[in-house]
């Protein structure tokens, strides 16, 4: 089982930036945390701040990986071109936010990939990514 992990803008400041909404937690430790609690799973990781790049990861691992997860960040409100993208790949993509959206700020609650995602977690912080792991795995 492969699944690929696409972080987008300043998730890389986890642990530091607002731990009132996104903890204290880096993702890095938390990454480690979920790679020895699924040892069947080969994940793939990447962050990026640039949006060509998220395109160009979810190109690479759209038709080689049984799943994403997908945290587009900022970018989630605002891309068009990630959107796009995530209906002309193969590989389930699985929308992930670790605060709640839609208790947020209003432009927060749109999303360009909500509509071409497989489903959308939201709000239980990083624990988001394990659901997401798990809704990947019960449907294989």
């Amino acid at each position: 089982m492969k699944i690929a992990i696409i972080n987008g803008p300043n998730l890389n400041l986890l642990g530091t930036r607002e731990p009132g909404i996104y903890g204290n937690q880096t993702f890095d430790a938390y990454y480690d945390h979920l790679k020895k609690s699924y040892p069947q799973v080969e994940f793939q990781y990447v962050q990026s701040n640039i949006e060509g790049e998220i395109i160009d990861a979810l190109q690479k691992f759209g038709f080689a990986v049984d799943g994403i997860l997908l945290n587009a960040a900022a970018y989630t409100h605002t891309s068009v071109g990630i959107g796009d993208c995530i209906k002309g790949i193969d590989a389930p993509v699985i929308e992930i936010h670790i605060s709640n959206t839609f208790s947020r700020e209003d432009f927060r609650h749109r999303s360009y990939i909500t509509p071409a995602a497989k489903g959308l977690i939201v709000g239980f912080g990083l624990d988001s990514y394990r659901l997401g792991v798990e809704s990947i795995l019960s449907a294989k």
